[in-house]
């Protein structure tokens, strides 16, 4: 059961002005009914909340996204979240926040990833790098990211390849299936059967 914090409603001081009234929410696990109706109606005027925000959220007066531990983050993820604002005429940022662990350095890995999110907003280009940071992991099997299993194929740079060995593959199904079944059995053994699905 989510917290729910009492309500508070700090004033917040901007420059060269009085103090104005300031209505924020905090949701934990899920956003209370409502909520996002709020936002859009400018009833609220900060949302602080999980990922919970990640898909599904339409505020086209949504200006500013603030990431906390951004290293923490797949690629994809970051772009979800950095896609909730900035869907309105108005200007938006998303912030990035990352904490490096006590050895001072971020990992190479996180370093990647905010890096293609300071150097493209471009879906597409997002979902490349992502491939190449974390590689493709296992087609048929539980791996959903590491290096490549492919003994001599790259996903990114060998698409020709892999295109000739798909022809290939419905060629050998189609004139040769026993050689096919007993090739399959050969390199895939019981993994085999995630074909059929």
């Amino acid at each position: 059961m989510p917290m729910t914090p009492a309500p508070f409603r700090p004033r917040l001081r901007a420059a060269g002005t009085v103090d104005a009234p300031f209505e924020p929410m905090l949701a934990v696990g899920e956003l209370p009914e409502g909520a996002m109706r709020r936002v859009s109606r400018g009833e609220l005027d900060l949302l602080v909340t999980t990922t919970v925000v990640e898909v599904g959220i339409d505020v086209p007066n949504a200006t500013v996204m603030v990431i906390e531990h951004a290293e923490r983050f797949g690629l994809s993820q970051l772009h979800q979240l950095r896609g909730r604002v900035g869907r309105g005429a108005a200007a938006s940022a998303c912030v990035l926040m990352y904490s490096p662990p006590e050895g001072g350095r971020l990992g190479e890995t996180a370093r990647e990833r905010l890096k293609a999110m300071v150097e493209t907003h471009d879906g597409f280009e997002i979902a490349r790098r992502d491939l190449e940071i974390r590689g493709p992991g296992e087609f048929l099997g539980a791996r959903q990211s590491g290096a490549p299993l492919l003994r001599f194929a790259d996903l990114a740079t060998d698409t020709h390849l892999l295109d000739w060995a798909r022809e290939a593959a419905h060629a050998m199904l189609e004139h040769h299936p026993r050689e096919a079944e007993q090739h399959l059995a050969r390199w895939l053994g019981s993994k085999a059967e995630y074909l059929k699905a």
